[in-house]
């Protein structure tokens, strides 16, 4: 914004002056203060120049903020022999410093600071009642040979493992059966260096499944907050079985292309668990809340439940900003997502599932959501068909129901809304209120709908699909659908 000054009229003498006089005198009477206020001018302009210069590089000399004593014992990594030079591998520094607070549990656990600078390192696992604390410009790197990545059984509500059968690859920072863990700073980072593992995944290279950026499992009172994470070599953020989970303050990045399964946060199997003011734009989903995968999910019966999502900024090009599934055979319910912005994405929020899933996604509850520049803002598709063998049941058929939509509002949007339910997995009680969506695209059937049975209360844009009942503002209703089984389904657009 340009700001402009409104300036006084001058009055002037009205009888014209004698110019061929008055110049000459001026010039001769004034070259003295002339050259007096050049000077000055152009002094004041070094000055204030120099003023600017010792300024900045005064801001860049501040010293860093202090470190805050979260824990009664306090440790630095480089009292444990790190080196921050992004070559030197410091695995066994960090190993030596958990295992020093490891013994102090009684005593109310101890911190690890990790000071700026870059520290390579290979994986390695966390302790109860430890708080990791990364300082400003403090960045962890992992190494990018495989040879120096863990093997680990795969996931048990996954059997023969996501990507190969058999064992899979550790995470970066790992954790298991823990209690009280913290993982903080200054906004410093965990890079998990993924570019070689996405170029060997592409070029079929590997023989077991990828390992995640950092992964917690069979854990409670977890949190993480006011760190970056980038460039995972698979899903970046990986809470398994865990409960009492807070994410809060947390960017994760990754390329939007060709960096694949780059998921951003990935609660699988968790229980009371908020998500908030979090910036993501990965390669994959932002969040995709999983229970387990097929029959291996539904004998291990953990479902995600008591999630709330809130205050996010997503992007996603490739798949969606908010995912539910598909892996989701241990169910999943009372979810919140509220206050949600997805931009320059191929779809907003989602919901995906298939024949031999079993489980459910039921009480789920989006509110305030904003899409601008979405392909499609809103899918539900019950047809994933991805399995991790052949002893999937196709007869074990997801429950899709209780849905809500409220306040859904955006612009430069295809597709508004794409459920597609079908006579084996219908979905059922869906609501949608307070939507207005300004769309791309000008043709009639833009709000798609197939084997969905619901309501819409108040004013919709665009025309919701003939599926739904309709409600006035007071849930009255007005119009009772009889086509609840009609397909109203177009990929072409």
């Amino acid at each position: 914004m340009v700001e402009t000054a409104s300036f006084g009229r001058f009055h002037f003498n009205h009888h014209r002056p004698d110019l061929k006089r008055w110049i000459p005198a001026f010039l001769s009477s004034h070259r003295t203060l002339f050259t007096i206020l050049w000077i000055a001018a152009f002094a004041s302009v070094f000055v204030w120049q120099r003023n600017i210069v010792e300024g900045l590089l005064t801001f860049r000399r501040a010293p860093a903020r202090p470190l805050p004593r979260l824990r009664p014992a306090v440790y630095n990594l480089t009292d444990f022999g790190g080196v921050g030079d992004s070559v030197t591998v410091n695995t066994e520094a960090f190993e030596r410093a958990i295992s020093a607070i490891s013994k102090l549990g009684k005593k109310g656990g101890g911190q690890l600071n990790v000071p700026a600078g870059n520290w390579l390192t290979a994986p390695f696992n966390l302790t109860s009642h430890m708080t990791l604390f990364l300082d400003q410009d403090a960045v962890i790197l992992g190494i990018q040979d495989e040879k120096y990545w863990p093997l680990m059984p795969p996931l048990p509500s996954y059997g023969y493992g996501r990507e190969h059968r058999g064992a899979r690859y550790g995470s970066l920072i790992h954790g298991q059966n823990l209690k009280d863990v913290v993982i903080t700073g200054h906004n410093g980072t965990i890079n998990g260096q993924g570019q070689t593992w996405w170029k060997k995944y592409r070029q079929k290279l590997l023989n077991h499944t990828r390992g995640p950026l950092v992964q917690i499992m069979w854990s409670s009172d977890i949190v993480i907050s006011n760190i970056t994470l980038r460039d995972s070599p698979f899903w970046t953020l990986h809470p398994y079985d865990c409960k009492n989970v807070t994410i809060k303050n947390v960017t994760i990045l990754a390329p939007i292309f060709e960096a694949p399964n780059t998921d951003g946060i990935d609660p699988d199997s968790c229980e009371d668990m908020v998500i908030e003011d979090c910036y993501i734009s990965v390669g994959d989903d932002g969040i995709a809340i999983k229970s387990g995968w097929d029959q291996y999910g539904v004998a291990y019966g953990r479902p995600s439940v008591n999630i709330l999502i809130r205050n996010l900024v997503i992007r996603s090009m490739v798949s969606a900003g908010v995912s539910i599934g598909s892996e989701m055979s241990g169910g999943v319910s009372n979810v919140t997502v509220e206050n949600l912005l997805v931009w320059n994405s191929r779809r907003a929020v989602r919901i995906k599932t298939s024949p031999g899933r079993g489980g459910y996604v039921q009480h789920i509850n989006y509110r305030n959501l904003t899409f601008d520049n979405v392909r499609v803002g809103i899918v539900i598709k019950t047809d994933y068909n991805e399995h991790p063998d052949d002893g999937f049941d196709p007869k074990a058929l997801p429950i899709l129901e209780d849905i809500s939509f409220t306040g859904v509002h955006g612009q430069g949007v295809r597709v508004p809304v794409r459920i597609h339910g079908s006579e084996e997995i219908p979905v059922k009680k869906v609501t949608f209120r307070d939507m207005s969506v300004g769309i791309t695209y000008k043709k009639k059937h833009i709000f798609q709908c197939a084997y969905v049975e619901g309501r819409v209360i108040g004013t919709v844009f665009p025309a919701p699909c003939e599926n739904l009942d309709r409600y006035d503002e007071q849930e009255q209703l007005i119009k009772h659908s009889k086509s609840q089984n009609v397909t109203d389904i177009d990929y072409d657009f």
